[in-house]
């Protein structure tokens, strides 16, 4: 299974941070940023991972992942030059998708919960059309907003709607099926001057082949954009680290736990950071 990670982001909401860091490398609690959107794709199966970052970032992100094989992964890099909108991803890497399922997560967004891998995983079984991934907000009007029916079928997209149509918001993560580079080509420019992943769902929509999976509340969702809200994750994750004893976001352990790297390369690898506390816990694996 293929899948993009989006880190070409500027993260101007963040600065002064960003200035001399790349969001996605921006610490949230112990690990960088981007572990936990590529620490979810491992879990759920992914083996071949593209990670698109700005002009001339590639080494920064290699340095960290290399090609991907101390994990059990292919991991190959992109860089974007101009910021045309998340849907451009999907021209960007057309050789990579090379007409196969794909998967697309926003390199600041997090999911906590096993539930969330579990419900990318089934989406992959999905051999036609898009799924788009749903989770409840108590304040849905400052979202993406998805209704649909009972079966999971999409009945209507509305970003921020001052009435909304269901308690649902659309998180930045989406699977679609081998035709969406073609689909993406359709897209026009919005009034941004962006491809807008919103319209990409659309047009899924309108030929009544985007789906629905409703994270439950077992699914935290965080869009890691502000200052605060970096604050506010690594809180949460801490918390959770210390009453679970078990790292989020953990890449190595989740390769391990997939079968991709043996107990010996596990053990290699955290006698690399032995005298670290996620060394440390990778040893204790």
């Amino acid at each position: 299974m293929k899948a993009l990670i989006l880190a070409a982001g500027r993260g101007t909401r963040l600065f002064p941070v960003t200035r001399p860091v790349d969001k996605p490398l921006v610490a949230v609690y112990d690990k960088p940023l981007i572990y936990y959107p590529l620490c979810s794709l491992i879990e759920a199966g992914v083996t071949d991972i593209l990670i698109l970052v700005g002009t001339g970032k590639i080494p920064r992100f290699s340095e960290l992942f290399g090609d991907g094989s101390d994990f059990g992964v292919r991991i190959q890099y992109l860089e974007q030059h101009i910021q045309r909108g998340i849907a451009d991803a999907f021209l960007l890497a057309e050789d990579f998708i090379a007409n196969e399922p794909i998967c697309l997560l926003l390199g600041d967004n997090i999911f906590l919960g096993e539930e969330f891998s579990r419900q990318l995983e089934a989406a992959f079984a999905e051999k036609e059309g898009a799924t788009i991934f749903a989770c409840p907000s108590e304040h849905p009007e400052q979202f993406g907003v998805v209704e649909f029916d009972e079966n999971g079928n999409a009945l209507s997209i509305e970003e921020k709607p001052a009435k909304p149509k269901s308690r649902y918001i659309i998180p930045g993560a989406y699977v679609y099926d081998s035709s969406v580079s073609s689909m993406a080509a359709q897209l026009k420019p919005s009034a941004r001057g962006e491809l807008e992943i919103s319209d990409l769902n659309q047009l899924y929509l309108n030929q009544g082949s985007l789906r629905v999976r409703a994270l439950g509340e077992s699914v935290t969702w965080m869009d890691v954009g502000s200052a605060d809200a970096v604050l506010d994750a690594a809180n949460l994750i801490r918390s959770r680290q210390h009453s679970s004893g078990q790292l989020m976001g953990c890449i190595e352990a989740a390769a391990y736990r997939r079968g991709y790297i043996s107990h010996a390369e596990l053990h290699e690898l955290g006698q690399r950071l032995a005298g670290t506390s996620y060394g440390k816990y990778l040893l204790s694996l």
